[in-house]
């Protein structure tokens, strides 16, 4: 069984990004040449507030997916507290042309001229945005019955418990790595998140985005772009696929390596990679299996048998930088697997 299948073309791409509509310092222009420069076949422009079709950016060679990122904050009226939680989430739209604005809330539409909103179809409910449970979760259904794949972003910058981000329901997949917020802080990197949802039973993929805002040039230490992607593995570079992709859990998140193949014969993990100095194929337990280079040297590749009962496999390889690449989670029903007594 193929967990990342060698058949399938690997497209990058960046889920999260922020251009001159919002706080972004680039105009969606020079984002798209930046990102195709560096190897990139797919771009989300992900506005505040902002939703916006970019497709007259797209090519045959590169996709642009329409979407924004909308928010919600724990102290009323959008007032900012850098020592309390919010919620930030992308909503990536299942058709090119799908502007549909949700919940709107003019507190949090500071960005978008009045005569840019007047032309945006608007869903939900209008009224104040409350940080709770069950407003957040009423947002995420009008957006995903408007047409909107939803991802959880940011988890440690946002400060909201384990707890907390398990209570949300419709989300499809988190960010494992959210790389400017990383340059930030050294803390975004999601690993032992993802495994405490996935020993939850919390069924999410996992994804990895830049956030970028571009208030550094290229080679300055903070520059925030083309640091974490995602590979979709999609049939075609076409919208409709890569969101087939996206919401079918066919991609994974890295840093920098990449995954060659990934197979499950129900007893071992086969993993073909990038050169990396660590691969780890977690399950669950306290100790996941893992295989490890020769001091100075690097693997592209093991044979991990997993002789103990596991809640789910997932896998991370891990280079010499300290960059990593992570399946998302696959429970025992995907795998074939008989369930735990």
């Amino acid at each position: 069984m193929y967990l990342i299948s060698p058949k399938k073309k690997q497209y990058k791409a960046n889920l999260h990004c922020h251009s001159t509509n919002s706080d972004g310092r680039l105009t969606p222009e020079q984002l798209k040449e930046v990102y195709r420069r560096h190897g990139y076949d797919i771009l989300a422009i992900t506005d505040h507030e902002y939703p916006c079709d970019h497709s007259e950016l797209g090519e045959d060679d590169f996709l642009m997916i329409t979407g924004y990122e909308g928010y919600i904050r724990s102290q009323p009226n959008n007032g900012s507290d850098r020592f309390g939680p919010e919620v930030h989430l992308n909503l990536l739209a299942r058709h090119p042309d799908n502007e549909t604005l949700i919940c709107y809330n003019k507190p949090y539409g500071r960005f978008i001229p009045d005569d840019r909103l007047a032309q945006l179809r608007r869903a939900g409910s209008e009224e104040t945005r409350a940080y709770t449970t069950e407003y957040i979760n009423k947002y995420i259904q009008t957006a995903r019955e408007n047409g909107y794949l939803v991802t959880y972003n940011h988890p440690w910058w946002s400060m909201e418990t384990e707890e907390r981000i398990r209570s949300y329901e419709g989300y499809f997949s988190m960010e494992m790595c959210n790389y400017g917020c990383h340059v930030i802080s050294g803390l975004e990197y999601s690993g032992v998140i993802y495994d405490k949802m996935l020993c939850a039973g919390k069924r999410i993929f996992c994804h990895a985005a830049d956030d970028n805002h571009n208030k550094f040039p290229e080679g300055h230490p903070e520059w925030d772009s083309c640091g974490a992607f995602t590979m979709v593995l999609a049939d075609e570079l076409e919208y409709g696929a890569v969101i087939n992709a996206l919401e079918t859990g066919e991609m994974y998140s890295s840093m920098g390596p990449v995954f060659h193949e990934v197979s499950f014969d129900g007893k071992q993990v086969h993993v073909e990679c990038s050169e990396v100095k660590a691969i780890y194929v977690f399950c669950g337990s306290k100790s996941p299996r893992r295989v490890f280079a020769p001091v100075g040297q690097t693997i592209i590749g093991a044979d991990i048998v997993i002789d103990e009962p596991s809640r789910y496999i997932r896998v991370t390889v891990e280079d010499h930088e300290g960059k990593k690449a992570d399946t998302r989670g696959y429970f025992r029903d995907e795998l074939g697997l008989p369930p735990l007594k």
